[in-house]
């Protein structure tokens, strides 16, 4: 299997594709096979579920000394965000200025470009969150 097919392939990383549990309903991401809650009663009861990308900023930071591959970047501002149903997901939150950035505020998921592997290489897309109330 070529590499950039083997990486389309994994659905969390290009749907948001997390679990949710059929015995108490909560929904993980990235996937899991059980349910810390429910343990044992969860096995074999957890589905797929798609997340629907919007959520809120529970806290940020922003990055002045980025890694060597985000430098192009830098400063940029690093999210943690609860989607609607619970899951917490950690991404770069684009267009936006970081003194308009506060906990609450409303974002939506998007994908873009994160890096690559070399000019003529593999391209990584991921999970970036933009703000809604603009």
């Amino acid at each position: 299997m070529p590499i950039p097919r083997f990486w389309r392939e994994i659905k969390q990383r290009y749907k948001g594709i997390g679990s949710r549990c059929e015995n108490c309903g909560k929904i993980y991401f990235p996937p899991r096979k059980i349910c810390p809650e429910c343990r044992r009663e969860s096995f074999q009861k957890m589905e797929e579920y798609e997340l629907e990308g919007k959520g809120e900023v529970v806290t940020y930071t922003k990055i002045n000394e980025p890694h060597p591959e985000f430098e192009m970047l830098s400063p940029y501002i690093m999210a943690i965000v609860e989607t609607e149903e619970g899951a917490r997901l950690t991404g770069h939150l684009v267009d936006a200025d970081i003194e308009d950035v506060e906990p609450g505020m409303k974002v939506e998921a998007t994908m873009r470009k994160l890096g690559e592997e070399s000019r003529d290489g593999l391209i990584y897309y991921g999970y970036k969150f933009w703000p809604l109330d603009r």
